[in-house]
């Protein structure tokens, strides 16, 4: 392919205005300057004496490495869990096999049984729902000869009587 290069009229590289004019006293202006900072002697950062001299035993010094035994503890986080976990298994183990005692039927008393029921929330239509009519005989309906006295310190003992006025 060839290049049309015959229609550019322009080059491309572009000047501003006045710039040969005032280049020459910005290069000036940079000499003056460089000159200036070849005269100052002192420089801004200042070493103690004797520096140099005894910085190579300081660093030495720093990294030389103390040959010290390595120290293992017998309390590790690791040996710790160990211990606990073989503590528990035994606690456990001796919790299980020598506390447990058998409940039977006849070693509740009937307080047991009825503060269960009370503390569980059992209604008296729950508890008639579990029995059937097998369950009870002639015998227990049968008439009880049972004293005026004890029955009226039984009434008065557990009816209240507010609560049968109402009703």
């Amino acid at each position: 392919m060839k290049l049309n290069l015959n229609n550019k009229n322009k080059t491309g590289f572009k000047t501003p205005n006045n710039y040969f004019n005032t280049v020459e006293d910005k290069i000036m202006s940079a000499l003056k300057l460089e000159s200036k900072l070849n005269q100052v002697n002192e420089v801004g950062f200042k070493t103690p004496n004797n520096y140099f001299d005894t910085l190579e035993d300081v660093i030495i010094n720093k990294i030389e490495k103390k040959n010290t035994p390595k120290v293992v503890s017998l309390f590790t986080k690791r040996n710790i869990l160990y211990a606990s976990s073989i503590a528990a298994s035994v606690l456990l183990l001796f919790n299980l096999s020598f506390f447990d005692k058998e409940v039977t039927w006849d070693s509740l008393d009937t307080e047991t049984i009825v503060n269960y029921i009370i503390d569980e929330g059992i209604d008296s239509y729950e508890l008639a729902a579990l029995l059937s009519e097998d369950d009870f005989s002639e015998a227990d309906f049968i008439e009880q000869n049972i004293a005026d006295e004890t029955l009226e310190n039984y009434l008065l003992d557990n009816l209240d009587l507010e609560e049968l006025i109402i009703e």
